[in-house]
C-alpha cells in the first residue's frame, strides 16, 4: 500500500482545545441549578409565610386578651362600694319611772330599720354587725345583727332592736312629765367581702354614723332630725 493511501485512511486527531469533556459540561446542568434555586426560594417563602402567619395569630390573640381584660376591669372586676342606709328608727315601747333623786327616767326600746345594698354583679358576704347608740359620748344601748349574704344587685333589710339603758341617761338628762329631748348618736360597723367567681376578692368595711333627736313625752314619743353619713374603707 502506498504512503498516500495510509495518510488518507488514518483519522485526524482533534486538537486538545477543541475536545469536549462530558464531566466538565454535563448535559442539563444549568437547568438543574435553576430548579434548585427555585426550590430554595419557594422553601424560604413558605417559611416566611408561616412565620408571618404565626406572628399575626399571636398579635391578634394578645389584642383579644387585652380587650377582654379591659372589659372585665371596667365591668366585672370593678367593685363598687356597698351602700348602708338607716331608713328609719321607731320607738316600740316606753316605760316611765323615777330614778335617783326622784328624777323621771324612761325605759325605751328602739328599732332601727337598716338596708344594705350590693350594686355589684358579684355576691357580697358580711359578718355579724353591731349598732351602738350613744348619749353625750357614753354608750346607752347596743343592737346586734346576724351575718348574711347578698346576691348581685340585691338589697337586704335588717331590723335591729336596742334597749336604751335609762340609768345612764337619767344621770345626764333631767326628764319631766312634759317630756324632754335626747340627742342620740349611733354607730354601725359591717365588715364583708365581695367575691367575683372566686377569682377576685375584696374586703370591705362599711361605717355608718347617725345623729337623731328623740322626743320623749307621756303622750307621744318621736324620733326626728335623723342625719346619717356612711363611709366605706
Amino acid at each position: 500500500m502506498s504512503p498516500d493511501k495510509d495518510e488518507q485512511v488514518k483519522p485526524l486527531a482533534l486538537h486538545p482545545a477543541m475536545a469536549v469533556s462530558p464531566t466538565v459540561h454535563p448535559i442539563g446542568h444549568s437547568h438543574d441549578e435553576e430548579a434548585a434555586r427555585w426550590w430554595r426560594s419557594s422553601q424560604y417563602l413558605r417559611k416566611r409565610r408561616c412565620f408571618l402567619w404565626c406572628c399575626g395569630c399571636c398579635g391578634a390573640l394578645v389584642v383579644i386578651l387585652g380587650v377582654v381584660i379591659l372589659v372585665l376591669a371596667l365591668t366585672l372586676f370593678k367593685v363598687k362600694d356597698p351602700r348602708l342606709t338607716m331608713n328609719s328608727i321607731h320607738i316600740n315601747t316606753v316605760n316611765f319611772g323615777f330614778g335617783e333623786e326622784l328624777n323621771l327616767s324612761v325605759n325605751a326600746t328602739l328599732t332601727a330599720d337598716i338596708s344594705l345594698k350590693n350594686p355589684n354583679i358579684a355576691s357580697f358576704s358580711f359578718d355579724n354587725s353591731t349598732t351602738e347608740f350613744y348619749y353625750e359620748g357614753e354608750t346607752v344601748g347596743v343592737a346586734y345583727a346576724p351575718n348574711g349574704r347578698i346576691g348581685s344587685h340585691s338589697t337586704v333589710r335588717m331590723n335591729v332592736t336596742v334597749d336604751v339603758l335609762t340609768d345612764q341617761v337619767a344621770r345626764k338628762v333631767n326628764l319631766s312629765l312634759d317630756g324632754n329631748s335626747m340627742n342620740l348618736t349611733s354607730f354601725t360597723d359591717i365588715s364583708g367581702r365581695v367575691n367575683v367567681w372566686g377569682i377576685y376578692k375584696r374586703d370591705v368595711e362599711i361605717l355608718l354614723n347617725c345623729s337623731m333627736t328623740v322626743d320623749v313625752k307621756i303622750s307621744n314619743q318621736e324620733v326626728k332630725n335623723k342625719v346619717c353619713l356612711a363611709h366605706v374603707r
